[in-house]
């Protein structure tokens, strides 16, 4: 069996800790231990975990670095196999854990298998972070089955099938570690969101395989740390989506998207400017702004990445979200 760590990385989360954490420990198999990477917490979850689960290995980070660096920092202290990453707001039943272990066990060329997620909230809905698996469209944008934008489908057992895709959501993500450190990790620079489908592709790129695996369930919270509408993940996820293509895509693509992305994104920037948001829209430029002034850095990147490349990664569709979304097609069954 595959030397297995939960690690839970936690930032002022000690409601989620102590509503969330004692069903992960119940449900964790024989063997495989849990811990929390607690990214500089100000509350008073350290203490919490402390006093209330002694079984719980807890690393202390000095400051919050964010989702990609405090996990990146976190797993470099932290002995095993495989990796599961699992936000403080996922709810895990009994059994959850052995099919994605023995999904890499018995496919030693995926290097990331990952649950079917479904809402905390209405436990007969997909939840929007990664439904049952994610796939991107040729201009970046994601979207998952069982999720299109910002339309969620009720789980009906349609996509309960256990395949390859694009990328899974970093809510619950059971990695090999060999692979997380071979190809360093998420992207420190991301900071927070986009950073586990960057490492998917990145995967991908470096021969490896992404996999579905419904029979696992678990029930995700959400939004414990942003809200869907916040400026700052407005501001992460475009900058971080244009950041990963400018990486990741083949050079057909990356034209692609420098022709069409500017416009939309303008299009998205005046959308909230009528809605009354204007820090929506001052978001959507800033993103565009440091992105522009990454490029040195992305360029280096870039090399590194596409140096590995061995072949086309699965499901990237080659087609427009948007169009078919706006014309009615609101279901990952009906999109293809």
């Amino acid at each position: 069996m595959l030397l297995t760590k939960i690690v839970i990385l936690n930032w002022n989360g000690a409601a989620h800790l102590r509503h969330y954490l004692p069903g992960v420990v119940a449900a964790a198999p024989e063997g495989v231990g849990v811990v929390v990477a607690d990214n500089g917490s100000t509350d008073d979850s350290v203490g919490i975990l402390q006093r209330e689960f002694p079984s719980v290995e807890v690393l202390r980070l000095d400051r919050n670095y964010g989702f990609a660096g405090g996990y990146n920092r976190a797993l470099q202290q932290i002995e095993a196999d495989c990796f599961v990453l699992l936000n403080s707001d996922v709810a895990t039943p009994a059994g959850w854990l052995e099919p994605l272990l023995a999904c890499l066990e018995r496919n030693p060329d995926v290097a990331v298998a990952a649950p079917k997620l479904l809402a905390d909230t209405d436990r007969s809905q997909f939840e929007y972070a990664g439904a049952s698996g994610g796939y991107i469209d040729y201009l970046g944008y994601p979207f998952c089955r069982g999720r299109m934008l910002r339309t969620v489908e009720c789980d009906r057992g349609q996509y309960d099938d256990e395949r390859d895709v694009f990328w899974v959501t970093g809510a619950a993500f059971c990695c090999r570690a060999a692979v997380f450190r071979t190809l360093g990790g998420f992207d420190d620079d991301f900071f927070a969101h986009m950073e586990e489908i960057d490492l998917c592709w990145r995967m991908q790129l470096a021969g490896w395989r992404v996999r579905i695996v419904p029979q696992s369930a678990v029930y995700h919270l959400g939004g414990g740390t942003l809200t869907a509408d916040s400026p700052r993940k407005v501001f992460f996820n475009h900058r971080n989506n244009l950041a990963m293509l400018f990486k990741c895509a083949a050079p057909g693509q990356r034209a692609v998207v420098a022709l069409i992305r500017p416009w939309l994104d303008l299009l998205a920037a005046f959308s909230y400017l009528l809605q009354g948001r204007r820090d929506n829209f001052c978001a959507v430029f800033r993103a565009w702004r440091d992105f522009l002034r990454w490029h040195p850095a992305l360029t280096a990147k870039r090399r590194f990445v596409r140096g590995s490349r061995v072949g086309l990664p699965c499901g990237i569709y080659r087609g427009s979200l948007l169009l078919r979304y706006f014309f009615g097609r609101r279901s990952f069954g009906n999109l293809l």
